[in-house]
């Protein structure tokens, strides 16, 4: 199963995509909101209980400072892919960007582009992929549909 957490409910229409494509891959995921500022205890409770939970990935997204993948990833051993999110209080999106990206050496975060949680829930797939083979599957026809979309396409002038 994967963890989908982002640090507030407004965030989710932004997370939403990793759900979607977690869902079309048949994944089990659970989605919560666990702020790394308001609710501090709970995203510690989260990261340690992950592995007991089931959990094999955790994508979290977070605006702002974007404190939250960092400090999951401090916490757990399980591989964590961070969605940088343009929020409202946001600096352009660096703010979010740099937070994530940032990391130091030892508490790695995968991070995908800004606002791109449809990446982090194929990242998630591909992670889940190395020892599933009928995923491995479903990720292969998938990339070979976002080839032929491309090849069927036409530039016009």
């Amino acid at each position: 199963m994967v963890g989908i957490i982002m640090g507030s409910q407004s965030d989710w229409e932004l997370m939403k995509p990793a759900a979607d494509f977690l869902t079309e891959m048949n994944i089990a995921f659970k989605a919560e909101v666990v702020s790394a500022h308001r609710t501090p205890l709970r995203m510690v409770e989260y990261a340690q209980n992950a592995i007991q939970n089931g959990l094999k990935v955790i994508i979290a997204g977070a605006g702002g400072a974007a404190h939250l993948p960092g400090m999951i990833a401090s916490l757990t051993i399980l591989p964590v892919i961070g969605v940088p999110i343009k929020s409202h209080n946001s600096i352009d999106g660096w703010d979010s960007m740099l937070s994530i990206l940032q990391m130091p050496n030892g508490v790695p975060v995968a991070t995908v582009a800004l606002n791109a949680a449809q990446n982090a829930g194929i990242l998630a797939a591909q992670i889940l992929a190395t020892s599933d083979t009928n995923l491995q599957e479903k990720l292969i026809l998938f990339k070979q549909k976002l080839k032929e979309k491309v090849e069927k396409s036409t530039f016009l002038m």
